[in-house]
């Protein structure tokens, strides 16, 4: 293998590493960032102004406090050194009323003490910025044996100098060593921020409310309930994907109607032919040949109403609270009327919105095929805080694990697996699917736990 080769292996295998590592940052970032578009938003806003404060704030810590402080104590102690070489150029001012006025002139407070009224020095406060850059200038200016006290409340910083036969004890004025005013410029820096992030939010949200309305309109819209009171609001963007929406639920309504209508003339024109057959076999008679006929008529017309029910969905009806409890028992109560055992179990807030004829419709079929091809019939529902489950259960033959999606096909008919009668019309299931999916759910085929079939429906609410 030639140099040039070996190179491009190298960094062919160098650049899939760093791609990994960039996918599994990027992993970690996104498991870290919120999922909101608000949230990140604000975020997007406050991140920046934060790293922006603190910069600003350690760059005026750093270069105007520390070195206008240092500047301040280098001053202070200057004026100290210059008090104690006064005191030894001059040992005939015995009361040292002279070396006192020239302190007041500096405006320090000048005392002498006897050699041993010198404390012993004490720990250093670790954020005190007057204590370390005094405590440096002292010793780097006077370099005698000192002791400072700069924690007190008070205005004043107390300063003794150990000389040959006295302690030396100087107060001097806080600011005259100390950059005071420095708090102040981070009181407005922080309180200004406060207030322009306060009038972000508030603006963030006034624009970030249309996209949850047309997030909110476009849901309802899926569970197939009306927006009565949407339109398009906020930013030109948002009101251009609000006016979309709003295009987009109007063809998908014009369409609905328009396969309403025509399924309504098949209807009319197709039963007014079934109407005309009927009539000519009951002017016929009675026979073996027109009992056949009959039949063949009234299943023809069966057929005809499970296509056309299966067709117009449950297009035309308004979502509305709906109890799911007394629904389900009504069903309960249907089954047992046509010699079934069934029970009912709810679990949660009985009330729901829902299109209450097609709903009860979706489960209805539900609970005819399993008493079709079961003796017990169990239903129980639960409903949270995101969604209403109904779970229906037999104790049937159940269905083949790889056949139960194919059976919401419309016409489907499982004779083999769950051996229906000759009228069913394969139209049971996929309808009731078709019902649960307009309302924004699904149904879902499993094993019971009766050892038949568990067909559940779960929608939001």
């Amino acid at each position: 293998m030639s140099t040039l080769d070996t190179g491009l292996t190298f960094i062919r295998n160098a650049s899939q590493r760093v791609s990994r590592a960039n996918g599994w940052m990027g992993n970690a970032f996104k498991g870290w960032m919120p999922t909101g578009l608000y949230a990140r938003a604000l975020l997007i806003m406050i991140v920046p102004m934060v790293i922006l404060q603190t910069v600003v704030a350690f760059v005026f810590m750093e270069r105007h406090w520390n070195t206008v402080t240092r500047r301040l104590s280098a001053a202070v102690v200057q004026d100290i050194a210059s008090l104690i070489d006064v005191y030894k150029a001059f040992p005939q001012d015995k009361d040292r009323a002279q070396l006192r006025h020239i302190g007041q002139r500096l405006q320090l407070v000048v005392d002498f003490l006897p050699v041993g009224d010198m404390p012993q020095p004490g720990p250093k406060p670790f954020f005190s910025l007057l204590d370390q850059t005094l405590s440096s200038q002292i010793g780097r200016q006077i370099r005698r044996p000192f002791w400072i006290d700069t924690v007190g409340k008070s205005n004043l910083v107390e300063i003794r100098i150990q000389l040959d036969d006295a302690v030396m004890r100087v107060f001097a004025q806080r600011s005259a060593a100390y950059a005071s005013n420095s708090e102040i410029f981070i009181f407005w820096m922080l309180g200004t921020s406060s207030i322009l992030l306060i009038v972000a939010v508030l603006f963030l949200r006034n624009q970030i409310r249309p996209i949850l309305r047309l997030a909110d309109a476009a849901e309802s819209f899926g569970k197939g309930r009306e927006v009565p009171n949407f339109r398009p609001r906020g930013a030109r963007e948002v009101r251009q994907a609000a006016q979309a929406f709003l295009e987009m639920k109007a063809r998908v309504e014009r369409s609905i109607e328009q396969r309403t209508a025509m399924l309504a003339g098949v209807s009319h024109d197709l039963r007014t032919i079934l109407t005309r057959f009927k009539l000519e076999l009951a002017l016929i008679g009675d026979s073996p040949e027109v009992d056949g006929m009959r039949k063949d008529v009234d299943e023809m017309a069966g057929m005809l109403e499970a296509y056309l029910s299966f067709a117009r969905g449950d297009s035309g009806e308004v979502a509305q609270p709906t109890d799911m409890a007394m629904a389900l028992e009504e069903l309960r109560n249907d089954a047992e009327r046509h010699g079934h055992t069934a029970t009912v179990v709810f679990r949660g807030l009985p009330v729901v919105t829902v299109k209450p004829a097609s709903f009860k419709r979706c489960i209805a079929n539900l609970v005819s095929n399993a008493a079709r091809h079961a003796k017990t019939v169990a239903i129980t529902g639960h409903r949270d805080h995101r969604y209403l489950t109904v779970t229906v259960d037999d104790d049937g033959p159940g269905i083949p694990a790889n056949m139960r999606e194919e059976v919401f096909k419309p016409f489907l008919r499982l004779d083999d697996a769950r051996n229906q009668d000759e009228g069913g019309t394969g139209l049971g299931l996929a309808i009731a699917r078709d019902i649960a999916r307009s309302h924004g759910g699904d149904i879902t085929l499993g094993n019971s736990p009766m050892g038949g079939l568990r067909a559940s429906v779960r929608v939001p609410v």
